[in-house]
């Protein structure tokens, strides 16, 4: 499965006319493995969500290749999803089959039997009747990774995936990642931790607002350009002038 490219023009991104991401260009290749890396403050999540639809452009495009929203699968940070949502695991799961079930359609067997081994993959066979609210943080991310399997995006866009969870988790969690790498699949990750963004992804963007380094993770985490990156920050005034309005989302 080999997704097309995703391409960055000049794409600047506001809150309130204030950048928080503003020109930033570059690809993503098709099959690509690439980290976003940066200080806290540097808007990955915020060109995440551009990415995903849910933010608009104050300048620039976002090309996605000819594919739809709906054939990204998108994984926000563990604090933006309400745990207390009464749900089964099961029922989390097979949210990633809303495209060929419907909201409210009645669940194939065929579709059952891919949700469970979606959860055998995560190590969580076995899970499908346990409520949501009683997993540990652990857990219930690997059930989120287990209804991305399911849903068998061409993209992954995973925000903060291995925050406050395990270590085992986490390598349990970075083999479906290079499982998702090694069918040709588009895997694009915030990650804060430098050892293993060098480890297992071959591609990084270092960003501060603004392009860093956007390339092999060597070269991308430089130490010249993660000095750049935290020094860029420091000098931001958020007091600064407002941008003009923008002529168009460029979306």
């Amino acid at each position: 499965m080999s997704a097309a490219a995703i391409r960055f023009e000049d794409v600047t991104i506001t809150y309130d006319r204030h950048p928080a991401v503003h020109h930033v260009s570059g690809v993503f290749a098709p099959g690509s493995l690439t980290a976003i890396a940066g200080p806290n403050g540097a808007g990955k999540s915020t060109l995440l969500k551009a990415l995903m639809g849910a933010l608009p452009l104050a300048e620039g495009r976002i090309d996605r290749g000819g594919l739809a929203i709906s054939d990204f699968g998108y994984l926000p940070q563990a604090a933006e999803i309400d745990r207390n949502f009464p749900l089964s695991v099961a029922e989390a799961v097979l949210l990633g089959a809303w495209k060929r079930i419907g909201a409210f359609g009645s669940v194939p067997a065929a579709v059952a039997a891919k949700a469970r081994e979606a959860l055998s993959a995560v190590g969580l066979a076995g899970f499908e009747g346990r409520p949501i609210s009683s997993l540990s943080a652990g857990q219930f991310q690997r059930v989120l990774f287990a209804r991305l399997l399911l849903q068998d995006a061409r993209v992954l866009v995973l925000d903060e995936p291995f925050a406050a969870i395990d270590a085992r988790t986490t390598r349990d969690l970075l083999e479906i990642v290079r499982r998702w790498h090694g069918d040709g699949r588009t895997v694009i990750a915030v990650l804060h931790d430098f050892e293993q963004m060098r480890a297992y992804f071959p591609q990084t963007l270092l960003l501060a607002r603004e392009n860093i380094g956007w390339g092999p993770t060597e070269a991308a985490l430089s130490p010249l350009n993660l000095k750049r990156a935290e020094a860029m920050l420091e000098t931001i005034d958020e007091d600064a002038a407002l941008c003009a309005p923008a002529k168009g989302t460029g979306r």
